[in-house]
């Protein structure tokens, strides 16, 4: 009687806890779901990488992607190679969860090439990495280079077939003449493998670099852009492609601007949009004409005539565009600002954040070190409220839309202890510089955050700074 008192008991206790350990988690994502709120405190998680100074032109990461759960995280870099991080499994179920991944796959994507005709080389840098929406129990994944984009399938396996009646265990032949008995094959556990094996390659469509990659959300095409040209493939087809956007001119002389990044919609299969260096970015309805030469909607914003300078023509081209995951609105990111555009209103942006606008006045040494022709990329956070970009000595800005605050972060193994709250920097742009400013001209040109990510459903961002790859996410609850 007592003993069955004392299993009633630890059994009410046992599922009192439960249910106080998941009414604990569902806080947690609750709270981590608002993302907007302006209370978000980052923190270091990991950084994946070498430490060693002296790096190596193939280790520069060029290319950072989460898949759409944001289980896997695929890194593509300058030597042609892609890394698969896989989130752990501990680090997830916990509470609070943490953002922590460890390595999944590596492969080599790509291989330097030679095209003769031309007499051009064909780097193996990695441009850019998508997801296709998971069907199955594998990964797919497309990855492009300046010519050539291949579709990976990533998937695992951890059984083998044994007792082939042709084969020998070393997978030598069988002498016919020897073999007396019919044996059954049996299934046999082996450790676990992931293997990355190329299914398709589309190739020869492109005669300009490729910049820009994007699945549609119908599963069963994508587009590829290059300065020129954008393309329309099916995925199961890969000798043939349709051009939907051709903005070449009859004459080279007479060319003004080229296409610099192109996105599908995430929802209406036939609306894409693409930027071009001359700030404008273009809305494209396929059902419209074959050939989408001619937009549907064009979002650009007269220029300031107080601000014109030798420079505006080339600060004022976009590097990147990106649809919100609703579809609702547009951000693009030129050199200066990150500006959110709203798909129903194309005469003006409807919000603008600058990102250094302190370096407006370092214009001309920019241009002359190259840096003012450095590509930034921008992303959305889970539920379009929040926007991360990149900036120079390892700096990276994040945006609040709800409550107009920004903050700006540094990429640095300086602040690398486990969960470490990351501490905002301030950049004094004129006076006297306080003690946790850092003066304009002390900034680093060549350390620069170009590629963001960020979790689609949770506070979860990874930062490729040169060969390492930063991975914050935020503070857990005290």
């Amino acid at each position: 009687m007592i003993e069955s008192c004392i299993c009633g008991v630890q059994g009410a206790l046992s599922r009192y806890h439960r249910r106080l350990a998941d009414s604990k988690r569902s806080a947690w994502l609750r709270r981590v779901m608002k993302m907007g709120s302006g209370e978000v405190q980052w923190c270091f998680s990991q950084v994946k990488g070498t430490v060693e100074d002296d790096v190596t032109d193939a280790d520069i990461i060029s290319t950072v992607e989460f898949n759409h759960d944001g289980e896997l995280l695929a890194t593509g870099d300058k030597g042609g190679r892609v890394v698969i991080f896989q989130r752990e499994e501990q680090s997830k179920n916990c509470t609070p969860p943490r953002g922590e991944y460890n390595v999944y796959s590596t492969f080599q994507s790509h291989e330097p090439e030679f095209d003769y005709l031309k007499s051009l080389e064909i780097e193996e840098k990695i441009n850019k990495i998508k997801w296709l929406n998971r069907q199955n129990y594998a990964h797919f994944l497309l990855s492009t280079n300046d010519k050539t984009i291949k579709l990976w399938k990533v998937s695992e396996r951890d059984k083998k077939w044994v007792g082939s009646n042709l084969t020998e265990e070393d997978g030598a032949l069988r002498d016919p003449c020897q073999i007396t008995s019919v044996r059954l094959p049996a299934v046999q556990p082996i450790e676990l493998m992931v293997e990355a094996s190329p299914r398709r390659v589309f190739s020869n469509a492109h005669t300009y670099h490729i910049n820009s990659i994007s699945v549609n959300s119908d599963g069963e095409t994508y587009i590829s852009a290059d300065d020129l040209r954008i393309n329309l493939w099916h995925l199961g087809i890969t000798d043939q492609s349709f051009n939907i956007v051709d903005i070449k001119p009859a004459n080279m002389e007479e060319l003004t601007e080229v296409i610099t990044a192109a996105e599908f919609h995430p929802r209406e299969c036939n609306v894409f949009v693409y930027s071009s260096s001359k700030g404008s970015i273009r809305l494209c309805d396929m059902r419209q004409a074959a050939l989408c030469d001619q937009s549907a909607k064009m979002f650009e914003e007269p220029e300031d005539p107080s601000n014109r300078s030798f420079f505006s023509e080339i600060i004022s081209s976009i590097s990147d565009v990106r649809f919100s995951r609703s579809g609702r609105y547009l951000i693009s990111r030129d050199y200066l600002s990150v500006k959110v555009w709203d798909v129903l209103m194309d005469t003006k942006p409807v919000e603008t954040f600058p990102v250094h606008e302190y370096l407006r006045s370092k214009l001309c040494s920019l241009y002359e070190n190259d840096c003012i022709f450095d590509k930034f990329e921008c992303v959305w956070n889970g539920n379009d409220t929040a926007i991360m970009t990149g900036s120079y000595n390892n700096f990276f800005r994040i945006f609040d839309r709800n409550t107009k605050r920004d903050s700006t972060l540094e990429a640095s193994r300086d602040s690398t202890k486990p969960m470490q709250v990351l501490k905002p920097r301030r950049v004094n742009t004129g006076g006297k510089r306080k003690k946790d400013e850092i003066s304009v001209d002390s900034l680093d040109f060549t350390r620069k955050i170009l590629h963001t990510a960020w979790h689609p459903k949770e506070n979860i961002i990874a930062v490729a700074a040169t060969n390492n790859l930063y991975l914050f996410q935020e503070k857990p609850p005290s």
